[in-house]
């Protein structure tokens, strides 16, 4: 801790986002592992990532910035309230915008503008680089409000959010390789479209990281905006991705493992 401590800011979120672009990478990776497309571990690995930014969503995000509303000229949920809706509004927008499929999708149910002019590896990828949006933008927010040196921030809250969006990164990764190889690509193409998903995040973090450390009464509203971005995420996609295919106990019990392992991780370090 001591170490991270003394690096820059800026390095320090630039470090953690390539952490969780590494645990995509992970992810993707396990097509090298084995020979059999399996739904079931699927869906439990995408019930888990919902639980995980469930958790991180309140725990990580929410909590934290209706304390540092607290205060200000008016009541602290008019902020938190309205950052967290036009996060939810933002992804919509991108959803409607970008072409995308979701996971277990067939192909025709494409969405975004011209879907049907693009392959499914690339439709797949867009899908997940469109869940780390969100999840980069709240390492960024969380780091920033670190290096504002906010009372209600501290770098082991934001570490414990990096090392649980690290976590639910690894199915989110095997989400769009273990497609991929079952639709035939190799298991070297699937690697690398599944890990190329992950590349967003360091890029959204640094941007939220900059917006919240030049502009610090957006701290709040912007650590909200983030967290409705996951929300939007998770009720839109990952929750029913993860029960397409009739696995719905599964998803349900893994994504409250991985709520539960989120808060604990928040709880304990932050």
């Amino acid at each position: 801790m001591d170490f991270i401590l003394e690096l820059d800011p800026l390095l320090q979120v630039t470090l953690a986002t390539l952490f969780t672009w590494g645990m995509t990478a992970l992810g993707a990776a396990l097509v090298f592992t084995t020979k059999t497309f399996n739904q079931k571990f699927l869906d439990s690995m995408l019930g888990f990532a919902g639980g995980v930014m469930i958790a991180a969503s309140f725990w990580s995000l929410l909590s934290p910035a209706l304390e540092m509303a607290e205060g200000g000229s008016l009541p602290a949920w008019v902020p938190v309230a309205i950052g967290f809706l036009l996060g939810g509004e933002f992804i919509y927008l991108i959803d409607k915008l970008l072409p995308h499929l979701h996971p277990n999708a067939p192909l025709n149910s494409a969405e975004g503008i011209h879907p049907k002019k693009r392959k499914r590896s690339t439709l797949l990828v867009l899908a997940i680089t469109l869940h780390n949006i969100p999840e980069g933008l709240a390492i960024g927010v969380s780091f920033g409000a670190v290096a504002l040196g906010s009372p209600s921030a501290s770098l082991a809250g934001a570490m414990a959010l990096a090392i649980g969006i690290g976590i639910q990164n690894i199915p989110e990764g095997a989400a769009v390789s273990m497609p991929l190889l079952r639709d035939g690509l190799s298991r070297k193409k699937s690697f690398l479209f599944g890990q190329f998903s992950g590349m967003v995040e360091p890029i959204s973090a640094i941007i939220g990281f900059l917006a919240v450390a030049f502009i610090e009464p957006l701290l709040p509203f912007a650590l909200a905006f983030a967290a409705g971005a996951m929300i939007f995420v998770v009720a839109e996609e990952v929750i029913p991705s993860s029960q397409e295919e009739g696995n719905k106990d599964l998803a349900v019990m893994t994504l409250m493992i991985g709520f539960t392992l989120m808060m604990i991780l928040d709880v304990s370090l932050g």
